[in-house]
């Protein structure tokens, strides 16, 4: 087998693979990338038995067959080649030959048949979904999920397509994220599905801020996102996610509005004296003014103050300060919603405007 590849075709679908590649996986096969050529196109294909991705490179290749190689070596080949340089790939036995110009490397290559691959299954529903808007939609929640929580269902995000809605959902017990979009939905039937971390973490890197559509199917035991040439499949946590609408307070009758950046330096500021340990905050509302305060364990102490839009009772409630700060950071409105209806409530923290996303801190014991 003979083929030739212009580097431009093959290091951006490398790149696009490499991502998957654990640097000690379980089987020495998950290390490789499998190259599958047919006439009209060749397919990469990289996986660690959770997530696989699939690219292909179209073309007139005039061959047929399948090969694997070391993944990591072959981007870095590509990466070190000039632009536009064109790169043969050869097979002889069990060696994959790379040639280039005057460079020259051979690579072992494992059996393409020991290949796992993954079999998503029946489709149950299908949408499109611009990839800025679902890129966004994971970002605004993907931050709460938890890690290596032993309830491993929090260890993903959810998301529920339901009658023109997709929302999506995180939560690691302390807090919670949620944000909904409108679909082109075709059926009023629910569905929910948990992807678990590293599948979230990866379409994060590898959808654009673009208004290109991207297909998502939903089956199942996988999801499956279609952009363009790639194919994104990720196995999902098989478990029962917790009923997260039994955590989300009611608008308190006086909510906070305060300017977001100002709030955001404001705890920032306090949070200078807290420790990795040690994240408490205790916020103090007062008519028109919120305070942020932070004793640490060396007795230090850290109080900072900022003018809101408040006219309820006077209030005092411990936080997570980081939890806050995350909350408070990726609302993109000027202005940001407190709603603390008392000092066991959780803190709802919304956009000044619109409900589409909600996130949830619960306060802490100071």
């Amino acid at each position: 087998m003979n083929i030739t590849l212009n580097r431009e075709q093959l290091l951006p679908a490398l790149s696009d693979l490499n991502g998957v590649v654990e640097s000690r996986p379980a089987l020495a096969i998950l290390a490789n990338v499998l190259i599958n050529i047919s006439p009209q196109e060749i397919r990469l294909t990289t996986t660690d038995m959770e997530v696989e991705l699939s690219e292909a490179i179209p073309g007139e290749f005039g061959e047929v067959g399948e090969i694997t190689v070391p993944a990591r070596k072959i981007l870095d080949i590509c990466r070190a080649l000039p632009e536009a340089a064109e790169i043969a790939l050869t097979v002889e036995d069990e060696r994959v030959n790379v040639a280039s110009g005057r460079s020259r490397f051979s690579l072992l290559s494992l059996p393409a048949q020991e290949f796992p691959r993954v079999e998503p299954g029946q489709t149950d529903i299908s949408f499109s979904l611009s990839q800025a808007v679902f890129k966004s939609l994971l970002e605004r929640t993907a931050f709460a999920m938890a890690r290596q929580d032993v309830r491993y269902y929090l260890n993903g995000v959810l998301l529920e397509a339901e009658a023109g809605r997709l929302r999506a959902v995180a939560t690691d017990g302390h807090r919670l994220a949620l944000c909904e979009v409108d679909i082109a939905f075709p059926t009023e039937e629910k569905k929910q599905l948990i992807m678990p971390r590293k599948g979230v973490m990866e379409l994060l890197r590898l959808l654009h801020d673009s208004e290109d559509e991207v297909e998502i199917v939903m089956s199942g035991n996988h999801i499956r996102i279609v952009r363009g040439d790639l194919i994104f499949t990720s196995k999902l946590i098989d478990g029962k996610y917790p009923d997260y609408n039994r955590v989300i307070p009611a608008l308190a009758q006086q909510p906070v509005l305060a300017q977001r950046e100002t709030l955001k330096r404001s705890l920032g500021r306090a949070s200078i004296l807290s420790t990795d340990k040690y994240r408490g905050v205790k916020i103090t509302l007062e008519a028109d003014k919120l305070s942020a305060n932070v004793h640490n364990p060396e007795q230090e102490q850290a109080e900072d103050e900022i003018d809101v839009e408040y006219s309820g009772e006077k209030l005092e409630v411990g936080f997570n300060v980081s939890y806050l700060l995350d909350a408070v950071s990726i609302i993109q409105t000027d202005k940001v919603k407190l709603s603390i209806s008392s000092p066991k409530s959780g803190c709802l923290v919304l956009p000044e405007e619109g409900e589409e996303c909600k996130y949830i801190v619960m306060p802490l014991m100071l």
